[in-house]
């Protein structure tokens, strides 16, 4: 198996993820029922958070300082628009965006983030970590040079022997190229989880390759062949995988799927350890 990271994990490495993501797997595989799948748990991370780290200097390491004047105009300001707009109809402590906030402007990201900021959703979270997840999913889509670095690294660590690829937040657009980049994989199960991919615009119609234009709709590309179960799993509450129903951009051929995280919607160890995600990955190796 191969899992693949989602934003903000530009500290870590392979090493602590896979601390996470192992023993979660392990237990949403029990609730599946396959607990004899768990002492053969074969898992390796394919990393790229670091092409996100900013070079170590001394007396400034880690993530830039952040404030909402740093939110770029267009892509960022309107994906942050669309997570307060979608935290509020799932969180009532959020108040919504109103008439005079809808529109993109240095006022509304103040706004938004001061309401995000405020959210179960991104409770705990700093706003310049928020600004820099920002940044990283327009970095992703901008930066040719780091997007095919970023593939490059998720098909490096799926070989001939993987069988399932479990792919998390904007780890599953990047694990979704990649195998559109790999014809003749030998990948029986992709499982995303709280993923972006469905998003309109900002997201869809930017994937590589591009999506089909059929009539007034567009479809996204198959990543792989007849054989692949795409399952999709999102939490209504989960901000990020903003349209949570995949099938209308992908086909009828993808299983869609809803979970209950709590507080932590977006969590990933928190959607490795259902029962419908464990049973999912024991598919791909059955």
């Amino acid at each position: 198996m191969v899992g693949v990271h989602g934003i903000g994990k530009q500290l870590l490495g392979e090493g602590t993820l896979l601390k996470e993501w192992q023993p979660a797997m392990a237990d949403g595989l029990r609730r599946a029922g396959v607990g004899d799948a768990v002492s053969e748990l074969d898992l390796a991370m394919a990393f790229y958070g670091d092409l996100f780290r900013p070079a170590g200097q001394y007396l400034a390491v880690g993530d830039p300082r952040f404030t909402a004047a740093d939110v770029d105009e267009g892509f960022e300001q309107e994906l942050l628009l669309a997570w307060w707009r979608a935290a509020a109809e799932t969180d009532p402590g959020v108040v919504p965006p109103g008439a005079d906030t809808l529109v993109a402007t240095p006022r509304s990201v103040q706004a938004a983030l001061r309401a995000l900021s405020g959210s179960r959703f991104f409770a705990g979270l700093a706003l310049r970590s928020m600004v820099f997840d920002l940044k990283q999913v327009h970095r992703y889509l901008l930066d040719a040079e780091l997007r095919t670095q970023a593939r490059t690294r998720v098909i490096d660590a799926i070989g001939e022997d993987t069988r399932v690829v479990v792919a998390h937040s904007l780890g599953s657009v990047v694990a979704y190229e990649a195998l559109c980049a790999l014809p003749g994989h030998r990948v029986r199960a992709l499982v995303t989880l709280g993923s972006p991919l469905g998003i309109p615009n900002l997201i869809f119609h930017r994937l590589e390759p591009r999506p089909v234009e059929l009539g007034r709709a567009a479809q996204g590309v198959w990543p792989g062949g007849q054989g692949l179960v795409w399952t999709n799993i999102a939490d209504e509450g989960d901000v990020v995988a903003l349209v949570k129903e995949l099938r209308p951009a992908f086909g009828e051929g993808l299983r869609s799927a809803r979970v209950h995280n709590g507080s932590h919607a977006h969590d990933a160890t928190i959607y490795l350890t259902d029962e419908l995600c464990g049973r999912a990955i024991a598919e791909g190796l059955a």
